[in-house]
Parts: structure tokens; C-alpha cells; sequence
């Protein structure tokens, strides 16, 4: 083992030496790095060797790819490969590849060296560090192949990266405490599912319940007090001893999208148990009473209404929503009874303004702002407002041969005229986005013209006045082409959430928080919304995001992120746990 002492202290020729193995067959690497020292943390050696890679040309870059071997290549295969290229392809059994196994492999290996004109790279000990197994490398290899030139030559750079990072920590004894056990809970967590073969929780059914007493389980665990309230609310109490301490909140949604992933909201409940649990082991008090809160309900899947959970926090929950029929025509009452809550108590659940402290939210960032930077974690400057609407168009159905073009009432012709709308007014324009995400024509025919048309829109922006104004010229635009094309629109708003600014004293204090463990401050803005936005109707807020693997997809099951990043997010809001100052 190599300490960070050791490495801060020896001159360049060693230090090149002691990391040699950490970037494969490139020396030049950690030899233009070691003039960054001295390096507080590991994460700040890490963050100087990718510095280097960055600023490096592109044929230095090429070079360090090419440097890699291939998944179970010739290499392996003549025993040419480093040790710990060895040891990597080992972990996840490329040694023990059936038959069948290796020659998909080497056809892979093949077919992408021709069209790239370097090697698929991946680090094969995966996300925890475990490993990935031989049908995930497979899987991933067949998708990452589909992709252009430019995005897998930075992919291929980023897995070398973390590649590297766990070199490193192999070689500096750096173990991870936090990090490995939110991997696991996730895991854990996604087992119950609404639907075969992908993770779907949606409200108050029976994988949300399961999930709901997990977590409740995990808080008890970890030493807290915990209840699930008559919404669904899972809420754990850490408490400081101080019967007038004011409360500092934290916590996400627990729910998911149809066949999401595994950390969108869930990081953030998950993240803050681990850290309490370190607390309570510890015998670790703080000076402020602590709440972790799983709020039940966020995406809007099943009743399409959305922070049912912290709207029932802040006193903003609209009691009319109980009658909100799912597709199944059971209503939001029925469901809450059903799973044995009492909707007379949602009013009560409520908190009172003087007695919070603050919130804070832990987030994966859901987008490629930090992973393009090559950034863990990140401060929240504010969260996107958002406007959405269901759209219905009805035309005039008929017979796709004998009506003549100019006769036509198509109602996806207009939905189309309406999606290059969308897109045509949101573009260039800073923060502001505009999606249709559902389109659809019931009960459509090849030789029919279409009748009637579903669409939904959804305008987000930082600036609500930008925003509300992109969304009167769209609603004006979708007017005019409705009148042009004699069709019939019906709008029906279902979101109106206004932007929501973080604290700056509470972004300040983050800041100062990631910076410790060795990061630089980096600020981004949330387009995507959060139970944050709406706790921000009963105290200040702010956000840390942590970042997102894969380009930053998300609301996918190809949604990801490493237990190294989950570490340094839990050590940050350790600090800042520890070092929090309530605002005077």
C-alpha cells in the first residue's frame, strides 16, 4: 500500500513510478500530475490524473485508449495482459467464458475496432466494484456499438476513469464506508416491482408498500424513530436530545416512473440512513433534531398527481385529489384505505414552519452536466419550473384512399405541426426546454386518417416568465394550427409548478462541504423537478446532485452511478451535518 503522504512527499520519478499501474501503459499521465501536488484527499489525486487526460490532445487520448486491452482479446488470451487488467477481467469471470461466450466477444471486439478504430473499454468491476457478470458486459457492449465516433471516445476515456479510480483506492487502502451499503439497499429496494423484468413502484400499490416498510425497517436500524404516516410518508427521527431543537429535513420520493431506475429519488432517503446508522454506531448526536423522510409519492404515475408526499408536508395537499381514478377506476381514497391509511389525517400532517430548520435534498442529477465534467457531485443553484398539459385533438376520421388531401381533418398532422412547434419556440434559449413525451393515435389504422390524437406537453424553465411566455405562444401556436387544419383541441393542465431558487446560505454551506472531500464547488441547475420545489412553500431548500452514469440517462433502468460517488456524496453531507449553521 501507497500512502497519499507518500505520494505528495517522493519526487516525480517515483511518484510516476508508484502510479504506473493506475493508467494503463501511459507514464506521462501521473508524471504531468505530480506537479499538482500536494493533494488534500484522494479524490483530489483522482481528480488531478483526469485533469491530465482532459487537457491532453486527442491523439494522446487515443493513444491511452489504444493502450487498453480488449475484453477477452488476444492479449488475455497469450497472457500479455497487466496485473491488474488480469485481476479485472478475472473479477468478472472473462477467464471462464463459455464457447459461444468468447467468439461473441471477439466478434464484438471486432466489429467495434473497425468502426471506431480503438477498443471498447469498460471497467468491468462495474458500478460497486463487484463486478459485472459476463451477459452484462455482453449487453452493454451490443449498445455502446450502436453509438457515434465522438460519444464513445468519451466514454471510453470515462471508463478508463473509473478504471483508475479504483486502482487507486486499491493501492492507497482507500476504503469506501458509505458507498458500497446504498449500492446494496438500491438493489434491495428494486426487487419490488409493479411489473415483471423492470422497476416500477407507483402509488400505494402493493411494491410500494413493501418498500415503504424496507425503509422503515433500514431507519429503525439505523437508530431512529420511524412511523409511516396516513399518506404514505415514511419518517425517521434522529434525534438530538434537545427537546427545542429545531428540525433539519432531508429525504426523496420513493416512487418511480414506468421501468425506471434505481437511484432517482431513492438515493436521497437511502444516502442519510447510511450516514445515521455511521452516527448511532458512533454514539454521534447532533445538535439539531434530524428527519429523513421517504416521500410516498412524486412522478405522478398512477393518479397523475404529483409531490403528494411533500405537498402533504408543507399543508399543500389538495384533498379534491382523493377522488383521482387510476386507470383501473379505483380512486385515490380507495387506494390510501386499502393499504390502511386514514385520509382524515392527511391535514395533520403538516409541519410547522418555526420549528424547521432547513431541507435538503440528495439527488442523482438525472442529466450529463456532471458526468460531462467529469464532476461528482454538484450544488443545485435552482429547480426548473414546469408547465404540463394533455392535449387532445379530434379531427375527422376517413378513409386514407379516397379523401382527397386538401379535405382532410387529420388530427396527427396537427400533433405534428405541434411537436416542431414545441420544438422550434424552445430552442436557444437558456434553461428553457419543451417535450413531448407521449404521443399517440387511438385506435389508429394504416388506412385510415386519423381522427383523433393524444399528445402531452411539458415546458421547463429556470425563469418562470420565461417560461409562462413559451407557453402562451405555444398554446396561441396550437390554437392557430387547430383552426387552419378544422380540428378540435381540449387542453387539460396538469402541472403548474413554479421554479424554486435554493438558499443561498444553504447552497454556501454544501459548497464548502463538497470541497472537503477534495472537489472543487461546480453549480448546475436542476431541470428535472423535485420534492425539494415543493418543501420550498415551508422553509429553505437546497440540492446536492451526485452524478449520473451513462451518459446521464435516467427515468431508464440503464440509470446509473458508482459506489464512489455515493461515498463522496455521503461524506459531504456528513460535513455538512456536522458543520451545519441555521440561518441567524
Amino acid at each position: 500500500m501507497t500512502t497519499l503522504s507518500e505520494l505528495n512527499s517522493c519526487d516525480v520519478s517515483t511518484f510516476t513510478e508508484r502510479l504506473h499501474g493506475i493508467y494503463e501503459h501511459s507514464p506521462w499521465i501521473p508524471q504531468r500530475a505530480a506537479a499538482r501536488r500536494p493533494f488534500a484527499t484522494v479524490t483530489a489525486l483522482k481528480q488531478a490524473l483526469q485533469a491530465e487526460v482532459t487537457n491532453a490532445t486527442q491523439d494522446e487520448q487515443l493513444g491511452l485508449i489504444r493502450a487498453h486491452p480488449e475484453l477477452a482479446g488476444k492479449a488475455a488470451v497469450r497472457g500479455e495482459l497487466t496485473a491488474e487488467s488480469t485481476n479485472e477481467q478475472a473479477t468478472s469471470g472473462l477467464n471462464q467464458c463459455s464457447a459461444e461466450e468468447f467468439a461473441t466477444l471477439q466478434k464484438l471486439n471486432a466489429d467495434y475496432n473497425a468502426k471506431f478504430g480503438f477498443p471498447f473499454i469498460l471497467a468491468v468491476k462495474g458500478p460497486t466494484g463487484k463486478g459485472l457478470n459476463r451477459q452484462q458486459i455482453i449487453a452493454t457492449f451490443t449498445r455502446r456499438s450502436r453509438n457515434q465516433r465522438d460519444d464513445e471516445l468519451h466514454e471510453c476515456l470515462r471508463q478508463i476513469h473509473r478504471i483508475a479510480e479504483m486502482r487507486i483506492n486499491d493501492l492507497t487502502g482507500n476504503t469506501l464506508e458509505f458507498g458500497p451499503t446504498i449500492m446494496q439497499w438500491s438493489e434491495d429496494l428494486a426487487q419490488w416491482s409493479d411489473e415483471d423484468g423492470g422497476l416500477t413502484c407507483a402509488y400505494m400499490t402493493d411494491a410500494h408498500r413493501k418498500s415503504a416498510e424496507q425503509l422503515a425497517t433500514w431507519m429503525r436500524e439505523a437508530g431512529m424513530q420511524v412511523h409511516i404516516d396516513d399518506v404514505g410518508n415514511v419518517v425517521g427521527r434522529y434525534l438530538s436530545g434537545n427537546p427545542n431543537a429545531k428540525t433539519l429535513l432531508t429525504g426523496s420520493h420513493y416512487d418511480t416512473v414506468r421501468n425506471g431506475g434505481k437511484y432517482d429519488g431513492r438515493l436521497g432517503i437511502l444516502l442519510p440512513i447510511a450516514i445515521v446508522k455511521y452516527l448511532n454506531q458512533q454514539g454521534e448526536k447532533l445538535p439539531f433534531d434530524f428527519e429523513i423522510i421517504g416521500f410516498a409519492e412524486e412522478e405522478g404515475v398512477r393518479f397523475r398527481s404529483t409531490f403528494l408526499g411533500s405537498n402533504a408536508i408543507t399543508g399543500r395537499f389538495d384533498l379534491n385529489l382523493l377522488d383521482a381514478k387510476d386507470a383501473d377506476g379505483i380512486t385515490m381514497r380507495e387506494a390510501l384505505e386499502q393499504a390502511g391509511h386514514n385520509v382524515a389525517n392527511i391535514p395533520g400532517i403538516a409541519r410547522d414552519p418555526a420549528k424547521i430548520a432547513a431541507f435538503v435534498e440528495v439527488h442523482i442529477e438525472q442529466g450529463p452536466v456532471l458526468v460531462g465534467k467529469g464532476l461528482p457531485l454538484g450544488v443545485v443553484t435552482a429547480i426548473a419550473g414546469s408547465s404540463r398539459y394533455l392535449v387532445e385533438l379530434k379531427g375527422l376520421a376517413s378513409h386514407a384512399g379516397t379523401t382527397p388531401m386538401y379535405m382532410r381533418k387529420d388530427a396527427a398532422a396537427a400533433a405534428a405541426e405541434i411537436v416542431l412547434l414545441v420544438e422550434k419556440r424552445c430552442a436557444n434559449i437558456e434553461s428553457l426546454v419543451g417535450t413531448v413525451g407521449q404521443l399517440q393515435v387511438p385506435n389508429g389504422s394504416v388506412n385510415v386518417i386519423p381522427g383523433a390524437c393524444k399528445l402531452s406537453l411539458d415546458i421547463r424553465a429556470a425563469d418562470d416568465k420565461v417560461r409562462e411566455a413559451a407557453v402562451k405562444d405555444i398554446l396561441d401556436g396550437i390554437n392557430e394550427i387547430c383552426e387552419r387544419r378544422f380540428i378540435e383541441a381540449k387542453l387539460e393542465k396538469v402541472v403548474e409548478a413554479n421554479a424554486a431558487p435554493c438558499a443561498p446560505w444553504l447552497m454556501d454551506q454544501l459548497g464548502a462541504a463538497v470541497e472537503t472531500t477534495g472537489l472543487p464547488r461546480f453549480d448546475l441547475l436542476s431541470g428535472a423537478g423535485h420534492d425539494a420545489m415543493a418543501i420550498a412553500h415551508l422553509c429553505d431548500q437546497a440540492m446536492l446532485f451526485t452524478r449520473c452514469g451513462n451518459g446521464g440517462i435516467s427515468h431508464n433502468p440503464l440509470e446509473t452511478m458508482t459506489a464512489d460517488d455515493a461515498e463522496l456524496g455521503a461524506q459531504a453531507l456528513l460535513h455538512f451535518l456536522r458543520n451545519f449553521k441555521a440561518k441567524a
